[in-house]
């Protein structure tokens, strides 16, 4: 124990607007701010950074330094392929001049993940789906949100591309909605170095059990990452980890525990009025609580539990091994 490391998208330190608030819930932050606060945090020790920069002035060199003052590093860079110029769609935008400007767009986030030797580029196509009846040709439209992730993954075989999947928001209909078929297209494109990262959140929303959804991404060897927050299952409320679902967040962590499945922790929450290193640390403490439980729970006797399907006995260890692990 004690070796896990834990990461943040950045954003977990921006200040937001909603259609309420369209003020926001506090001042503008720079990237630059928002690293120093994610430097703030205990055991904070890797970041996921939005490309393209808000300032286009700001250089590599400045994110390096400021990286560097508070002993951070970058596990990915997330395109921003979901913003109003792809109101219609990145990958699937029906204007080809707009789905050309993603492909370099994510070309240009795959340079900088060289930069900062970083794992991945991370594929949110939010915007890439549909919201009426009738409204788009499912098959075609299909084809062109693989055919998309597809063909970056062939112009950069060196990186990995992880699809973060999502049922609905911003469209009402995301086209990569579930593990499922996130899977399905993934082994349709048919690239060693393309994969899933799993939000556990989205998950959640999406009625799927989290530990079934990564147990189906590890068989198909395509869990290439994982993120953790919370949500009450109607909406994807990014909320801070373990504060709705701390048993469902347990068994998702034992599932990746059992199929030694290593990686960061990383979360990915939006807390809108709360301060944001305060939140980071509140959920790190918890996936530590989490970490002890593993180290506690009885394996062996999980296993025969669950050969019997004995959801009582599986529950009393899980729990012991989770509620006496604070």
């Amino acid at each position: 124990m004690g070796n896990q490391k834990f990461g943040a998208g950045i954003w977990h330190f921006a200040t937001y607007v909603d259609r309420y608030a369209t003020d926001g819930y506090g001042p503008p932050r720079t990237l630059i701010e928002m690293i120093d606060l994610a430097g703030q945090v205990d055991d904070l020790s890797v970041v996921d950074i939005n490309f393209p920069f808000a300032d286009p002035a700001l250089s590599l060199d400045a994110i390096d330094k400021a990286l560097d003052r508070n002993g951070l590093s970058v596990i990915g860079i997330t395109p921003e392929i979901y913003t109003r110029r792809f109101a219609k769609g990145a990958f699937t935008n029906p204007d080809a001049g707009i789905r050309r400007l993603a492909n370099e767009m994510c070309n240009e986030a795959a340079d900088v993940v060289r930069h900062f030797g970083a794992k991945y580029v991370k594929l949110w196509p939010g915007q890439d789906g549909w919201d009426y009846p009738f409204q788009v040709d499912h098959g075609s439209l299909w084809k062109a949100s693989m055919d998309g992730v597809g063909e970056l993954a062939e112009q950069n075989p060196d990186l990995q591309f992880v699809i973060e999947y999502k049922p609905r928001e911003p469209r009402v209909h995301m086209s990569f909605d579930s593990v499922s078929r996130t899977l399905l297209g993934i082994e349709k494109i048919g690239l060693p170095n393309v994969g899933i990262l799993l939000d556990f959140g989205h998950s959640l929303y999406g009625g799927e059990s989290p530990a079934d959804a990564a147990q189906l991404a590890i068989d198909h060897g395509r869990l290439f990452g994982m993120d953790v927050n919370d949500n009450f299952r109607s909406w994807d409320d990014d909320l801070i980890a373990g504060s709705v679902h701390p048993i469902e967040l347990f068994e998702f962590f034992y599932t990746l525990r059992k199929n030694n499945w290593e990686g960061v922790w990383q979360l990915d929450q939006f807390p809108f009025r709360e301060d944001s290193v305060a939140a980071a640390n509140a959920a790190i403490d918890f996936l530590k609580g989490v970490e002890r439980a593993l180290d506690k729970l009885d394996f062996e006797a999980m296993r025969e539990a669950q050969l019997r399907h004995d959801a009582v006995t599986a529950l009393g260890l899980a729990r012991q091994a989770l509620f006496s692990s604070f």
